[in-house]
């Protein structure tokens, strides 16, 4: 059941899209969001929903799912706090594209469209802020369509490997990925099945490319990999 938060944390000072905002007009923009506390694992919003509202996340993690015509269901990114989803329902006023699911419990605050759009226009920098995010998911989306057109499984999956790890702290060739995902997770997103991610995460640890540690998954090459990805869009 959702259930209302702690006022403690109830602000929208978190969210990187109206860093630019004085105190007074985040205050205001407070105002005019109500707030919730979503347990982990339910739905915040469903695929094909009627309705226009922003969410921002102020606290904990989301994922964007997706349902295929095959009814697999495809994982498209994480939403962490400080990010927000839903601007594309408040701009277009069309049904949702994607379905949105709480992976931890997570606070939300909740903006009628009218309120966003307002927001968007009156501050340039938030004009600014979401058109640099709308490029970069445009941008996303391209990439990822040109991976299934061009790539098989296997390279889907160490593309999306490279995706999700961070540079190791010393600087060296390795990224680390923290925490680990399930095959499941990364079968979702590259829309295969959870067993072909097994036998090619096994296979990368044959070929020291990759090693698990406590909590984590490391690249021990990421630069291999690239290259690997890259000869095999050029036999394509």
């Amino acid at each position: 059941m959702k259930t209302p938060s702690s006022r403690k944390v109830e602000t929208l000072a978190k969210i990187q899209l109206f860093a630019s905002l004085s105190p007074d007009a985040i205050a205001r923009l407070d105002t005019q969001c109500s707030w919730r506390r979503i347990p982990k694992d339910q739905w915040i919003i469903d695929y094909q929903e009627v309705s226009n509202d922003v969410f921002f996340v102020v606290t904990g993690t989301a994922r964007v799912k997706l349902q295929s015509a095959s009814s697999r269901e495809v994982l498209l990114r994480m939403i962490d706090a400080g990010e927000f989803f839903g601007e594309l329902a408040a701009i277009d006023g069309q049904p949702r594209s994607s379905g949105i699911v709480a992976v931890t419990d997570v606070t939300i605050a909740r903006m009628p469209a009218s309120v966003f759009r307002s927001a968007v226009h009156m501050h340039p920098d938030v004009c600014d802020q979401l058109l640099l995010r709308l490029s970069a998911e445009i941008r996303s989306l391209v990439n990822r369509i040109n991976e299934f057109t061009t790539l098989d499984a296997r390279y889907r999956i160490y593309a999306e490997l490279l995706r999700l790890a961070r540079p190791a702290a010393d600087g060296a060739r390795q990224s680390i990925i923290s925490p680990p995902p399930a095959h499941s997770e990364i079968a979702g997103r590259v829309s295969i099945r959870r067993e072909a991610v097994a036998r090619e995460l096994k296979a990368l640890e044959r070929a020291g490319l990759l090693q698990r540690r406590l909590g984590a998954l490391v690249l021990t090459d990421t630069g291999r990999l690239k290259q690997l990805i890259e000869d095999a869009t050029d036999l394509d």
